[in-house]
């Protein structure tokens, strides 16, 4: 099968990167652009944002974000602004907020500019948007005719975040590999639209690398409020190295579990990443891969406050049945559970989740 490898235009990383937006338009060739903002981010960043574009001389209109990433709150930004004025949309703070700026880009048919305010999923440079209704319920995935043309990625700024958030981006990224490796081996098609090159699998390689070297460290300095080298190269990782990864090496059961798991109210509480790190575990013992390997995984999360039990899950005395919902729905018709090497059903997967419980409970708490 063909190979695909997906990727933004430009991926930008580096510090004070926000005061820097007006001149990334500038090299886009914009005359104007249209950002739509986090209100935490506005509240904060509002004049650099605003001075970075007045001093490139390219006229902004500033839009809030309001409410949930829904068709309507798409097409109400649409018709905010004259097609005549803008020619570039920005998206400037955490997941909804950016997934709006790439259904506004697409929809109108223009480019689009990706700034993240927290290095909390690989979702930034994906080629993707998740939609919802204006309730917050999820309405469909909006796959984009292509990945953002520009992400910057501000470290002083993603620093700032709490704590719990990066260590979420990094279980989000944990998975990378794991996926790649499995979708590798069967030879699956990936969301790029082929199988996985040697490139999106050296990044996927190169994430957990990086995670498992540096992301203590990492988790010591924001917790501190502070940047530094293993935070720079952890937002790489979280962001860049797990969203080509993912995306051009392929999703397997540790996504396919997070879904099952998402289905259950009493987790919905937790991150993204925390749940998709307790199903990479599960993914694990579910391929019985050797022991050194499981231990390193969660001897990783216990470090950095990542969920190895379905206790910390908010699943503490499930009932089987229940569970066994989750499992189902992680094997659905078009689950990436389908992408593992070897044949799985909801049985299996049950006893996976229950088997990366009882191991994860070996491991006592920092």
């Amino acid at each position: 099968m063909t190979q695909v490898l997906f990727s933004p235009s430009r991926y930008i990383q580096g510090a004070g990167e926000i005061r820097k937006l007006g001149d990334y338009c500038v090299q886009l060739g914009a005359k104007g652009a249209l950002a739509i903002v986090d209100p935490f981010i506005l509240t904060r960043y509002q004049e650099d944002i605003a001075h970075s574009f007045a001093v490139s001389s390219i006229p902004l209109v500033l839009t809030e974000f309001q409410g949930e990433c829904s068709r309507n709150q798409v097409e109400r930004i649409i018709q905010s602004f004259d097609p005549q004025t803008v020619d570039v949309i920005l998206g400037i703070g955490g997941g909804k907020t950016l997934d709006t700026a790439k259904a506004v880009s697409h929809f109108a048919a223009l480019p689009v500019i990706i700034v993240p305010t927290v290095a909390s999923t690989d979702a930034p440079c994906s080629a993707l948007a998740v939609l919802y209704t204006d309730d917050g319920d999820f309405d469909s995935y909006l796959p984009l005719l292509r990945n953002p043309d520009v992400v910057i990625a501000d470290v002083e700024l993603i620093a700032k975040a709490p704590a719990r958030l990066l260590a979420a981006g990094m279980g989000d990224a944990l998975s990378t590999y794991y996926e790649a490796r499995a979708c590798r081996s069967s030879g699956a098609r990936t969301y790029a639209g082929g199988t996985g090159s040697i490139a999106a699998y050296s990044l996927a390689k190169a994430c957990l690398e990086t995670i498992l070297a540096e992301g203590e460290e990492a988790m010591f300095d924001v917790k501190l409020g502070e940047s530094s080298p293993a935070v720079e190269h952890i937002i790489e990782a979280n962001i860049y190295l797990s969203g080509i990864g993912f995306e051009s090496g392929g999703l397997a059961a540790a996504h396919a579990i997070h879904n099952g798991l998402s289905q259950l109210e009493e987790c919905r509480g937790m991150l993204h990443g925390e749940k998709v790190a307790f199903a990479t575990i599960a993914q694990l013992m579910l391929e019985q891969v050797p022991e050194k390997e499981i231990d390193r995984v969660i001897g990783f999360c216990r470090k950095v406050g990542l969920p190895v039990t379905m206790k910390e899950l908010g699943l503490s005395g499930i009932e089987r049945n229940r569970l066994m919902l989750a499992a189902e729905a992680s094997c659905s018709e078009d689950s990436p559970m389908h992408n593992m090497p070897f044949p799985v059903n909801a049985a299996k997967v049950l006893e996976a989740i229950l088997a990366a419980d009882r191991r994860g409970s070996l491991y006592p708490t920092h």
